[in-house]
């Protein structure tokens, strides 16, 4: 799951904090509806303890890995490929 070539938000961590941030956002959403301030503002701590857990996790190896910079190994610059453009075809009726 992690090894995505696009891993973006493919992981554990990932996907436990928007899980228990959105559980957050439809209690903060049903106090709100309820005219309950204190429940609004549970749910409220509910979304930021998903972002908490996440963070946690990601530091604990669950998230996604750090991006590595880019290195070119030798000094000379690649040159840049010639790109062929293709003529429209028209079509046929």
């Amino acid at each position: 799951m992690a090894d995505s070539s696009h891993g973006h938000g493919h992981t554990p961590a990932a996907w436990t904090g928007v899980i228990i941030a959105f559980i957050g956002f439809c209690v903060a959403g049903a106090f709100m509806v309820m005219d309950n301030p204190l429940g609004f503002w549970g749910g409220m701590a509910v979304i930021v303890l998903g972002g908490v857990v996440g963070w946690i996790m990601r530091a604990m190896g669950l998230g996604a890995p750090k991006a590595q910079p880019l290195r070119m190994t030798s000094g000379a610059a690649q040159p840049a490929r010639a790109v062929t453009t293709r003529e429209p075809v028209a079509a046929e009726s």
